[in-house]
């Protein structure tokens, strides 16, 4: 289990977030704390995987700032989030994973040898399921260096031979209108594709998600089973949950 991250860490990582790759030189000057102390600060974070540390810095894992939010990585909150949806998995169970860093805290408290199988298109996903005695299939495809995704015809191909008892995907955003979207139409037809041959559909998200809508729609509210996210949404999203028959977890 993670421990929680002090306001100097969680800032460092939100400015990681926005930048890619710190200095200490500069994180010093910033905080007005000595280097050890500092030091300290990027051990820890690369220990929970973070961070991986650099010569005189440290830079975010895979670099892949484009899972990250611009306004901070909102790091316990996916956690949260993950731990949650991680419970919903029953032995025996055929499971996919999209890419995605609040998918990929699903995979971290996925518990070692569970009986299931997990299909994911991301890279980093199958890295942290790595070593677990998961069995892992890792769909081929286009590698997304930003999201270590795989997307593209393949991909596709392969995602349509299968079923899955759970599918859990992110967003970038949610609307009454529109559902749920995202920034990137390869992406987000990997998700459809993975929504029509799934049982049951979970979308796990931060609740910053709600109310902002991309360009690319991939699924209605009512094409979805659930919304497991850090905070109840808003009012008039909550009632339109409740009629599309969407259940709402919330880890707060």
């Amino acid at each position: 289990m993670h421990n929680q991250l002090n306001q100097r860490q969680q800032q460092i990582l939100d400015r990681m977030a926005i930048d890619g790759e710190v200095k200490i030189i500069e994180l010093k000057e910033l905080f007005e704390v000595t280097e050890m102390t500092l030091r300290r600060d990027m051990e820890k974070l690369e220990q929970w995987g973070h961070i991986k540390r650099t010569f005189g810095g440290a830079i975010l894992v895979g670099a892949d700032i484009a899972l990250h939010e611009r306004n901070g990585v909102l790091i316990e909150e996916k956690m949260k989030i993950g731990k949650l949806a991680a419970q919903l998995i029953q032995p025996g169970e055929s499971i996919f994973l999209d890419g995605g860093s609040t998918t990929l805290q699903v995979a971290k408290y996925i518990q070692p040898g569970h009986t299931i199988t997990v299909v994911t298109n991301a890279l980093n996903i199958a890295t942290e399921l790595q070593g677990k005695q998961i069995p892992t299939i890792v769909i081929g495809g286009m590698l997304m260096g930003q999201t270590s995704t795989m997307v593209g015809p393949v991909a596709a191909e392969t995602i349509a031979k299968m079923a899955f008892n759970r599918v859990f995907l992110g967003t970038t955003g949610v609307t009454i209108k529109y559902g749920f979207s995202n920034s990137n139409m390869h992406e987000a037809e990997i998700k459809r594709l993975a929504i029509q041959q799934g049982a049951e559909i979970n979308i796990v998200m931060d609740a910053t998600k709600g109310g902002k809508q991309d360009l690319f729609s991939f699924a209605s509210l009512d094409a979805v089973n659930r919304i497991i996210t850090d905070q109840l949404p808003d009012q008039l999203l909550k009632e339109a949950c409740r009629e599309a028959s969407v259940e709402v977890l919330a880890s707060f």
